[in-house]
Order: structure tokens, then C-alpha cells, then sequence
């Protein structure tokens, strides 16, 4: 039993309507599910990603009007990579010239061209151009055009103090390091060969000091092919000694959470039922979405959610 790669990613932004027009728009992600946070239904939760919301491309928010700055640090994860076809790299570096105010000039990670900025809450992102995306549907009805566009996650990076028990539980996991680069240790799942969000990175670094906040990422979570399997891990990480809760119901997935050893908080998410439970693909992502045991109350969350 291995895991095959990353589900989803969730974070934290700011103003929703920002959010979104830089993921669809600077971009070119589809916004695959308008819902609301399940534990909080007064805040949204937005989904972008693929033409259908593939799992490995699934990037998700819970935008906050007013939430303070974060800044990630140790025992968070702090960089979201995305996976482009190899010929797009320069067109992507022109892009982000062009519609983003923070970023890097282009540099080399792993042998691999990487071009980092942050979007408009200080989020930290890649771009990362990967051999064989060009396979994957990406999104070909999006502000880029579909040769370039994003196809799914390059990788997550974790901030670390120490990778030593982090490393076990990744291995207990299917994953293998492969490769280190001054403070960088890359670690790929058993997809490895199938392309879809391959990579896990881990970043050393001691004594960082941050706070979670609007521009951090709030957990990574990884894939499941069915419940029974997530089960299976549950016992598993129980075995091992962590502390995975029970089986949430999310709607598009079934879900476990837990602390890795390093403080990070990971997920195990299913891979069905997916995106296409509640809505057409054709229109996914334009209306609002409401668990069955929020209906009742619509009208009123409705009329309490921020413009977007």
C-alpha cells in the first residue's frame, strides 16, 4: 500500500474576490467548486483546479476578509509547486513579469528550472516545468491558452527543523528521497511515472518563526482510491503512533487528519466521489454548493458570505 501523490492543498486568503481573479485569471486554474467551509459556513471554501478538479490538481482556499498576515515557519508547509509542459517555462516567466509584483528571478532546484513569486496575500508559488505534463488536460477554457496552461501540482514543500522522523513516516508512505539540494530533500511518490503531483519537498531550516494567516498554507493532503484503503492508512498511522482523527465526510471526499512528526498537518483524502457529484462539468464552480446539512439555512448564509 503506497500513496500515490498529493490530492489538494488548502490555504489561506485574503479578500475572496482577489483570490479568485488572480487563480483563474493571472493564473488560468478553473475554479471547479464555490462551497463554504464545512466547519465555519459563513466563510467560503474555493476550489481551482483542472477542467474536472482532478486529484494532484486541486488548489483550495478559505478566504478571510480580515485575517491577519501569516508567515509559514517551521512544522508548516510554505511552497506550492505547479507543473507546466518544459516548453512553456519561458512563456511563464514572461507572465508573471507582466502580472505579478513579487517574484524571483528564474533559478535551477534539483536540475530543474523553477520560477518562484507570491500571489497577492504573500502565498509562496513555483512554477516548475515538468517532462510529460504536456499529457494531462489542464484547463483549455481559461485566461491561458491550453499549450501553456498548468496541468497539476510540481510538488509541496515542508519547513522543517529536522527531516528525520518526517523522512520515516514519508517512506511508511511510499515515498522515496531521491535527491538533496543544499537545504531542499526531495522525496517522490510511487506515481512517480504517471506524472501527477510527484514530488514532496522538504526544506531545513531551524529556528523559523511565523504565524498561520492569510498567505499560508493550512494542511496537504494526499490520495486515497477508495475509503476502505483510507482506513487501511488510519491503522497504519495509529501503528506508527500518531494520532489520525475519525472519518469526515467533506462531500467531494472522504477525509482523515493528523500531525506528521515535524508538526505539519497532513490529510488522506479519497479520491471519489469528486467534483462532478453536485454539478454538471460544464458549470461547475458557478453557483453555490451547500452540503446537504447546511440547505436548510441557505438564505441566510448567503446573505452572510463577502462578495465574490
Amino acid at each position: 500500500m503506497v500513496i500515490p501523490g498529493i490530492h489538494h492543498i488548502t490555504a489561506i486568503s485574503g479578500t475572496p474576490r482577489v483570490n479568485y481573479d488572480f487563480y483563474t485569471g493571472v493564473l488560468g486554474l478553473r475554479m471547479v467548486k464555490k462551497t463554504v467551509n464545512f466547519d465555519d459556513p459563513q466563510t467560503y471554501h474555493l476550489y481551482y483546479g483542472d477542467e474536472t478538479g482532478t486529484p494532484g490538481t486541486l488548489l483550495t482556499f478559505f478566504p478571510l476578509e480580515n485575517a491577519y498576515q501569516g508567515k509559514a515557519e517551521s512544522g508548516m508547509a510554505n511552497r506550492i509547486g505547479f507543473a507546466v509542459p518544459e516548453d512553456s517555462f519561458d512563456w511563464w516567466v514572461d507572465r508573471i513579469a507582466q502580472h505579478v509584483e513579487r517574484f524571483d528571478p528564474p533559478a535551477e532546484r534539483f536540475g530543474r528550472p523553477v520560477l518562484t513569486f507570491q500571489d497577492p496575500d504573500g502565498l509562496m508559488l513555483e512554477i516548475i516545468p515538468l517532462s510529460g505534463v504536456e499529457t494531462l488536460p489542464g484547463w483549455e477554457n481559461g485566461e491561458v491558452p491550453r499549450k501553456h496552461s498548468i496541468r497539476s501540482f510540481a510538488n509541496a514543500t515542508l519547513l522543517l527543523e529536522d527531516a528525520t522522523h518526517t523522512g520515516k513516516l514519508l517512506k511508511t508512505m511510499g515515498y522515496e528521497m531521491t535527491e538533496q539540494d543544499g537545504i531542499f530533500q526531495r522525496y517522490v511518490a510511487d506515481n512517480h511515472s504517471h506524472v501527477v503531483a510527484p514530488f514532496l519537498d522538504l526544506q531545513i531550516q531551524p529556528g523559523v518563526a511565523g504565524r498561520m494567516g492569510k498567505g499560508t498554507i493550512h494542511h496537504v493532503a494526499f490520495r486515497a482510491k477508495d475509503e476502505q484503503e483510507q482506513l487501511r492508512w488510519r491503522e497504519e498511522f495509529i501503528k506508527v503512533g500518531l494520532q489520525p482523527t475519525n472519518v469526515v465526510d467533506r462531500q467531494y471526499f472522504k477525509s482523515i487528519y493528523f500531525r506528521e512528526p515535524g508538526g505539519v498537518l497532513f490529510e488522506v483524502a479519497t479520491d471519489p466521489p469528486g467534483m462532478l457529484i453536485d454539478e454538471p462539468k460544464a458549470s461547475l464552480g458557478e453557483s453555490l454548493r451547500l452540503p446537504p446539512w447546511y440547505e436548510d439555512r441557505r438564505d441566510q448564509i448567503e446573505a452572510n458570505l463577502p462578495f465574490l
